[in-house]
């Protein structure tokens, strides 16, 4: 995923501490190094790991409980509200740190390396998975201090607010290519966070070189509340009131009009995409935004939505953006396949900042690498490889993964937890979980 699009056959990939130290054909690669470990890859193809732009650590054992009480009752809306805070906040310490290690374990098992955490309870033990598991990562506290409503313990004080992100950032530091997992700043989105906290995380991320994650331009709510109190669309008053940055990454990016989008542009502001869900808000400018040079990586926006896997949410993408962007001008997609592979790769490294070392495989680049099955018939023949990746791979192919080249999977197994116990804690923790939630949301 270089400039050039490089594909190399029959290829070898060296690493040395942490770095991809060589790339070029098998031929070349005789005798030029002695190795302590050698993967033989025969019939996969090495790709860099895919990179999450947008996730819910806290979410994770979620999955498909909204879909079961939508079958019992009418969801109440927004569902951000109603249900996905109040269960974030039904978790403990602990109940992180497990939400953590299955999350992060399902997304090497799919091929991603690298996430950006869009802020949830107790970021430590987030950044504490991510260094068990081996993934690389950036954690972030959910950022509340302006709502009424939500359960105890959703929302912090202004002063408390503040103060927790900014002990973050300075214990963890920001990501970097010596730093695998990093903290970032996060807001949850403008109308349950404080004029102040806006103000102060803005000065703060050009203080610590921490980015800002924020959820914006992802409801139509969002755009009435700020039309109520400030006579201006979301965007619009970020805009005005100097918020807006090259620091600033913005999750979902939906009701965006081609003004905001140009704010988008001349500001720098980083746009997480997230398929599963931005369809069903409304149709994403994304091939605007990929004209406009804005940096736009893939989402998954956290396994409440259902797969982790960004293969499948390529697709997905292409799909909707073809229908609602070429279709009812009988034209051609703007946005390839190939386009949104990179989104998900290079694209995605960028859109977080961390572009210069991670994202594709070039010389001295981190070593982060996925190791996935090219042989199977669902694939044949491989006659374009960059089509074959882009169309008809899932994360189910993968067999193995390198992050800053360490092997975190093996075979399809985690090498440094134990499956068969992380099993065993979350059917035991589940059912006590999903209690404490049931009542918090009066379902019990």
């Amino acid at each position: 995923m270089d400039a050039a699009g490089t594909v190399v056959p029959d290829a070898v990939l060296a690493v040395k501490q942490g770095r991809i130290a060589w790339i070029g054909p098998s031929s070349e690669a005789n005798g030029r190094f002695t190795a302590t470990r050698t993967i033989d890859a025969s019939g996969h193809f090495l790709l860099p790991g895919l990179v999450d732009t947008h996730f819910h650590t806290g979410q994770q054992l979620l999955r498909g409980k909204l879909a079961q009480l939508a079958r019992q009752r009418q969801l109440k809306i927004p569902i951000w509200r109603n249900y996905l805070i109040p269960f974030e906040s039904a978790l403990s310490e602990e109940d992180v740190h497990l939400s953590a290690l299955v999350g992060y374990g399902n997304l090497l098992s799919v091929g991603t390396t690298c996430f950006a955490e869009a802020g949830g309870p107790f970021p430590e033990q987030m950044g504490r998975a991510a260094r068990e598991i081996g993934i690389r990562g950036i954690i972030a506290r959910s950022t509340m201090d302006d709502a009424d409503g939500l359960p105890e313990g959703a929302t912090l004080t202004t002063a408390e607010a503040i103060e927790e992100n900014l002990r973050l950032v300075k214990d963890w530091g920001v990501p970097s290519e010596d730093n695998r997992v990093g903290a970032w700043l996060a807001l949850r989105q403008l109308i349950v966070s404080s004029p102040e906290l806006w103000d102060t995380f803005a000065d703060a991320s050009k203080e610590t070189g921490a980015r800002i994650h924020i959820h914006l331009a992802e409801g139509t709510y969002e755009v009435d509340y700020a039309a109520e109190h400030w006579g201006k669309r979301p965007v619009e008053h970020l805009e005005a009131t100097g918020f807006l940055g090259p620091g600033v990454h913005a999750a979902h990016s939906v009701l965006l009009t081609d003004d905001e989008l140009r704010m988008y542009q001349s500001n720098r502001v980083s746009v997480a995409h997230c398929p599963m869900g931005n369809f069903l808000i409304g149709p994403p400018k994304i091939p605007q935004m990929l004209r406009l040079g804005i940096d736009v990586g893939l989402g998954t926006d956290g396994a409440s939505t259902g797969s982790l896997d960004l293969f499948q949410a390529i697709r997905a993408s292409w799909v909707a953006l073809q229908s609602n962007f070429s279709t009812p001008w009988h034209a051609r997609g703007e946005v390839s396949l190939e386009a949104l592979f990179a989104a998900s790769t290079i694209g995605g490294a960028r859109a977080l900042g961390l572009g210069e070392w991670t994202g594709s495989l070039e010389g001295g680049k981190r070593a982060d690498v996925i190791v996935v099955e090219s042989r199977t018939w669902d694939l044949q023949p491989v006659t374009d490889v960059t089509f074959t990746v882009a169309r008809s791979l899932t994360g189910r192919d993968v067999d193995t993964v390198v992050v800053d080249g360490k092997v975190a999977l093996h075979h399809r197994e985690l090498v440094f937890v134990d499956e068969e116990r992380l099993r065993a804690r979350v059917a035991e923790r589940l059912p006590v979980i999903m209690s404490r939630f049931e009542t918090l949301i009066g379902a019990a």
